[in-house]
């Protein structure tokens, strides 16, 4: 089978305390870290033993999972395994992306998000010590895209980024959507011409009752092995640890009335969006984009 995870453990820590963000504003203690890590390194070796299958993972922490040096490890040997095709993980890019030495750049991947005002320091420092990063990984040759939340407050610093990231790199844009005046025609405009797919995130599109890929070939899991068809759907289908997954998938239609998280909608049918992304669907980098 070719099956597709997005992974999301107990981690909910993150280094950074980005005002618009919903998630990491919990610190873990050590035995709450030591529980997130035994649910990955069970969910690692399960991977490690589907050899008959084509996998690809995307690590989707509430927190910020790179600073966590079992996450460096289970990208760097997933990405090694012949039978994983792509492992993603999202990031801040804090961390100095060296570890990927070791990670087979075919395989290994980043979606990283640039915070304003929290990578190093405000302004340019700040923005100088994420480019330097963008620039190692370049060097290491491992693919990545980066992007923002689009806050007007942020839009100059938004558009610097684009002049200063390498030309290739796709620069998506998330809306944030509780923000007011988050669709002004002109904020609108203004990143639409950073990101041409910025007005497919703006929007929240109909799902209920339309074809999508999760609980068929898409899927969500949790720490405790728990399946479920997408992080917006709460029930669960099946354990990867107690042999009732994969007995549970099923090509039924989405049973949410709207999607309008991009890890979501990207899985519609009608949205034709896993043609337009292609291999770079887990990382978020438009099929073909370094020759637009």
């Amino acid at each position: 089978m070719n099956l597709s995870f997005l992974y999301r453990g107990t981690l909910s820590s993150c280094n950074y305390d980005c005002p618009y963000c919903p998630f990491a504003k919990h610190w873990e203690s050590p035995e709450e870290l030591a529980s997130d890590r035994a649910g990955l390194d069970r969910f690692v070796e399960w991977i490690a033993g589907r050899t008959d299958d084509e996998i690809a993972i995307l690590f989707t922490p509430w927190g910020e999972a790179l600073v966590r040096k079992w996450y460096r490890e289970a990208v760097t040997f997933l990405s090694n395994l012949p039978h994983v095709r792509r492992v993603a993980v999202q990031t801040n890019l804090s961390v100095d992306p060296r570890w990927l030495a070791d990670a087979d750049p075919a395989t290994a991947a980043l979606w990283c998000t640039y915070h304003p005002g929290q990578a190093g320091s405000p302004g340019r420092a700040g923005r100088a010590a994420f480019l330097r990063r963008c620039r190692t990984l370049d060097d290491l040759g491992v693919r990545y895209s980066v992007g923002v939340v689009g806050r007007r407050e942020h839009l100059a610093e938004i558009e610097t980024l684009r002049t200063e990231l390498r030309p290739g790199v796709y620069l998506w844009v998330n809306a944030e959507k509780d923000e007011p005046g988050h669709d002004a025609a002109d904020l609108v405009e203004a990143l639409t011409r950073i990101d041409p797919l910025f007005p497919t995130n703006l929007a929240d599109h109909p799902s209920r009752g339309r074809a999508c890929r999760t609980g068929w070939d898409v899927f969500t899991v949790d720490a405790a092995g728990d399946v479920r068809r997408c992080h917006f759907v709460d029930r669960v289908i099946g354990n990867l640890h107690d042999g009732t997954f994969p007995a549970g998938r099923s090509g039924a239609p989405c049973p949410n009335a709207t999607c309008g998280c991009h890890i979501g909608y990207v899985h519609l049918e009608p949205l034709g969006l896993h043609e337009i992304f292609g291999d770079g669907l887990l990382e978020r980098i438009p099929a073909g984009w370094p020759n637009r």
